[in-house]
């Protein structure tokens, strides 16, 4: 598989994963196998909101978000690779959201993402940033 079609398949598995995860169709014993143990111990995640979350308030925000939204939904768009230096990469794409209960309802955003291709991947760092309304509201929430 190429880089573009492992690092596509990573962010649209564990994108599957948040869905089951917030619907409540996935057990609660799968946050570690399918999402935690991809990240790396120093993790850092940026919401478009702007604060800085950790690896440990990651996985206090995914135990209290277990079950809470059937409605959610995730499209992922547009992954580009933007960078690759030996098994590091440095990608963008787009993530559109249907059923959102921290954000607006539809909402739709960029996020960069540093992985190092492990087996399996590593997540080190992601950052997440909302599209312009322009984009949002141009773009398509039938999924």
């Amino acid at each position: 598989m190429t880089t573009l079609g492992t690092v596509t398949s990573e962010i649209v598995d564990l994108h599957a994963f948040f869905v089951e995860w917030f619907n409540g169709t996935v057990d609660r014993d799968q946050l570690g196998p399918r999402f935690l143990s991809r990240l790396d111990e120093n993790v850092v995640f940026i919401p478009p909101e702007g604060h800085v979350l950790t690896g440990t308030m990651l996985k206090e925000g995914f135990d209290r978000g277990h079950s809470s939204n059937t409605d959610f939904r995730i499209q992922i768009r547009d992954v580009t690779i933007r960078h690759k230096i030996d098994d590091l990469v440095m990608a963008t794409y787009t993530e559109w959201q249907v059923g959102a209960t921290q954000s607006e309802h539809a909402n739709a955003r960029v996020t960069s993402v540093l992985m190092k291709l492990t087996n399996p991947v590593t997540w080190l760092h992601i950052q997440e940033t909302w599209l312009p309304e322009s984009i949002r509201d141009a773009g398509s929430f039938d999924f």
